[in-house]
């Protein structure tokens, strides 16, 4: 690249830098006084000049000072050749605060709360979702003699449960048998394998179990094959109208927009591998009410294993690399407790 290229790139990082901590348009002046890039303001003026007939910078008023567009910070972005770590003190943090965690809801929420308050911006973390998830283990409780209560527990520590009735009574013992001959054949298939699976479970049972293991095979395959929409935990809501001004249009539309959860969960939609970080800024977000917004989302999981997605949303003018830092560790610590490394 060619020097004046790179010393371009410089100025718009100084800008976008200054506007994010400022909110007020950044000039020449501020870029000579405040970042050591060895050129006179006329220089960095001349730089502004093409930087803003590209497109990557704009004046908002009569000002002599400039803002980064969508297009800018696209490209800011995109030129992170290095994320700063988060410090070992912040890091123990994280590790100590979702460890004390009790369970996969409570983890949850712990880590909606958390990224919020490191970001100060709107915090989604998708659960574990069923199509990746295996059987860890299936358990039947009777609830009366005629009537059991079907559990399904991922990988993933996520349960759900269903009432079964028999049409018939049942001994505890029989209720074990059916039990144990579930676990047997389906322990450790993913949730997308296991339903056909259950589908040849009842000609297999023996004959005094067959109806009730029938009964018990029909709704647990229901249970694999309907896959509601994916449950999500939002939180940091208000950190949104700490600046209002930061959403030109309406802030309302995007706080309506998170209260749809189709919509919250096109946004982290984009994860497909755990630790792969997207940034959708601006105009790139499919919603139209979203477009004042920068999305921040990643997969987690564990190796090749993704489990859900999480982010945060927040205004473009967006503290990016410490945004993409905070997600990016929580992501790796939630990956790891809730796959149970």
């Amino acid at each position: 690249m060619a020097s004046s290229e790179e010393r371009r790139i410089q100025v718009l990082r100084a800008i976008v830098a200054d506007y994010v901590a400022n909110q007020e348009p950044v000039g020449s002046k501020a870029i000579v006084d405040r970042h050591n890039l060895g050129v006179s303001s006329a220089t960095v003026r001349n730089d502004m000049a093409v930087l803003e007939e590209d497109g990557y910078i704009t004046q908002p008023h009569t000002s002599a000072g400039r803002i980064p567009t969508d297009k800018g910070y696209r490209l800011f972005v995109d030129r992170l050749a290095d994320i700063k770590p988060l410090s070992a003190a912040e890091r123990r943090a994280i590790t100590n605060f979702l460890d004390g965690a009790i369970d996969l809801d409570d983890v949850l929420r712990r880590s909606v709360r958390l990224l919020a308050q490191l970001t100060r911006q709107v915090a989604i973390v998708q659960y574990p979702t069923m199509s990746s998830a295996t059987v860890r283990h299936l358990e039947l409780v009777p609830i009366t003699p005629a009537r059991l209560m079907l559990v399904v527990i991922t990988n993933a520590g996520r349960v759900d449960q269903r009432a079964i009735d028999l049409g018939d009574v049942i001994t505890e013992d029989n209720a074990a048998r059916i039990r144990d001959s579930l676990n047997s054949a389906l322990a450790g298939r993913r949730m997308t394998d296991a339903a056909s699976r259950v589908a040849e479970l009842p000609d297999q049972a023996p004959s005094d179990l067959r109806d009730a293991f029938t009964r018990v095979c029909t709704v647990l395959v229901e249970h694999l094959v309907d896959h509601p929409e994916e449950r999500l935990v939002l939180g940091g809501t208000a950190n949104l109208t700490r600046n209002v001004a930061d959403f030109p249009g309406s802030l309302r539309q995007v706080l309506e927009a998170l209260e749809e959860q189709v919509v919250v969960l096109k946004l982290i939609a984009a994860a497909r591998n755990p630790g792969a970080i997207t940034v959708r800024i601006g105009e790139e977000n499919e919603d139209e009410q979203m477009r004042s917004t920068s999305v921040v989302s990643i997969g987690y999981g564990r190796d090749d294993m993704l489990l859900g997605g999480m982010g945060v949303v927040g205004p473009t003018r967006m503290d990016y690399p410490g945004t993409i830092a905070a997600v990016r560790a929580v992501a790796n610590y939630v990956g790891q407790i809730v796959s149970g490394g």
